[in-house]
């Protein structure tokens, strides 16, 4: 009798996966990352978040009709695998799980910048403890439940929402004031190159949503409730990101945000000194960090349990508890190595965004590529969400990833080539080891 793969439960509704994909965005690439983008591309940052979040609108069309049929957890390991099969599908997943990994430790490195000003504390000591403590803390409330993490995280995304909200509100109604086009001269001061260096980095602010399609396999009627909440939690966070983009630059010198840790709550300080306010923006800073991280767990666990149920990583990954219905090996590993990388990190934030965005934009062109292969493949697999003008977006998508690559930084390519080295050997070993052949394609 052939043993039945493991399952994971199907209790996820719409507002719970949204809510997933949108704490999964909106976290450090803004609250962080948006003034060392700042810092490279000066006032034309509001281009750079046009750009970053252009293509990403793109890879979340492919997402959302690659979603809408393919319904097994893994996400663009999922559609790498039925579309090119076992050996390309590990290399997405390889990277992807590395890109969960490494920018959750990027956003707990963010965390600990905004919590220890929360609380006043100083010193190096505090900061590296606050970046290790969230993902321990995180990977026990991971551990208890998949629908646990995710009413948790519905909670945190209303506060951060909130604050962004009352940030924009203020900034706008002070910038309409005390209108200038101080800060805004000139817009290019590092050239056109520069407004890209900053969409190659700030493109870590608008990744998140491949945590959605990583659901598929614990939401109810995934077919329909993947693609909506997809492009949901991207439209969301798109406009709040423009909007912020808009105002920080509109009211902050962009050369001095380039080096700030805590550029929102600089931006807060800037608009009110009144205490509450200041405390909520932080408050909401230390929230949205958070959530990001409870959310990269989740879909970073999830992405290697497939692997581990497909026998192209080591086999326990895909154990799950009987009392919690969760994948706890993969937990309790993905959950140790973000604390520990957050710990070895924690100055170098800007640096190990970038080589995130290297790994997730490798991702995302395996996605596009995916998607016009099983158009192909698979012409006639009902799509209840469909790319419109395709094949254009996609190519054009594809392109752009390609191009974004070019601007990362020399040491996020040397780290990514290098992970990738280390990705073929356990591959090479781990398939010897099992000696199994996935089905043909």
């Amino acid at each position: 009798m052939t043993e039945s793969p493991p399952q994971l439960k199907r209790n996820l509704g719409l507002l719970a996966v949204t809510s997933l994909g949108i704490a999964n965005i909106i976290g450090a690439g803004i609250f962080v990352i948006s003034g060392v983008a700042a810092g490279l591309a000066g006032p034309s940052v509001i281009f750079s978040f046009l750009i970053a979040g252009t293509i990403a609108l793109l890879a979340a069309l492919s997402y959302a009709e690659l979603s809408s049929f393919v319904h097994e957890t893994g996400a663009s390991y999922a559609f790498t695998k039925r579309a090119f099969g076992r050996f390309w599908s590990f290399v997405v997943g390889w990277f992807n799980y590395f890109d969960y990994i490494v920018g959750a430790a990027a956003v707990s490195i963010g965390f600990a910048a905004y919590f220890t000003e929360l609380l006043g504390l100083e010193g190096g000591t505090a900061l590296i403890l606050s970046a290790i403590g969230l993902p321990i803390v995180l990977t026990a409330l991971n551990l208890i439940g998949v629908k646990e993490a995710t009413h948790t995280t519905m909670i945190m995304v209303f506060i951060k929402i909130f604050a962004l909200v009352l940030l924009i509100m203020l900034g706008g109604f002070y910038l309409s004031t005390h209108l200038g086009l101080t800060h805004f001269h000139p817009f290019f001061p590092n050239g056109f190159g520069g407004t890209l260096n900053g969409a190659a980095i700030i493109f870590f602010a608008f990744l998140g949503f491949n945590t959605v399609s990583m659901m598929s396999e614990e939401t109810k009627n995934p077919q329909k409730t993947i693609p909506k909440a997809l492009l949901l939690a991207f439209f969301v966070s798109f406009v709040l990101y423009i909007a912020i983009a808009i105002i920080l630059v509109g009211m902050l010198d962009w050369k001095t945000i380039g080096n700030n840790p805590s550029p929102l709550s600089e931006l807060a300080s800037s608009i009110s000194k009144n205490r509450i306010f200041l405390d909520i923006v932080s408050f909401s800073a230390v929230v949205a960090t958070g959530s990001v991280v409870l959310s990269s767990i989740i879909g970073g666990t999830r992405a290697s349990f497939v692997m581990g149920r497909d026998k192209v990583l080591p086999r326990q990954l895909d154990l799950i508890s009987r009392k919690f219905g969760t994948p706890y090996v993969s937990i309790l590993i993905g959950g140790t190595a973000i604390a520990v990388l957050a710990g070895i990190f924690f100055k170098n934030i800007g640096e190990i965004a970038s080589i995130y965005n290297f790994g997730s934009l490798l991702t995302y062109i395996f996605v596009h590529m995916s998607l016009m292969k099983l158009r192909k493949k698979e012409p006639k697999t009902d799509r209840p969400f469909k790319v419109p003008l395709y094949p254009v977006l996609p190519i054009i998508g594809l392109v752009c990833c390609v191009v974004l690559i070019y601007y990362l930084s020399n040491t996020a390519k040397i780290a990514s080539l290098l992970w990738g080295a280390i990705g073929l050997a356990v591959y090479f070993v781990i398939t010897r080891i099992y000696k199994t052949k996935m089905p043909k394609t």
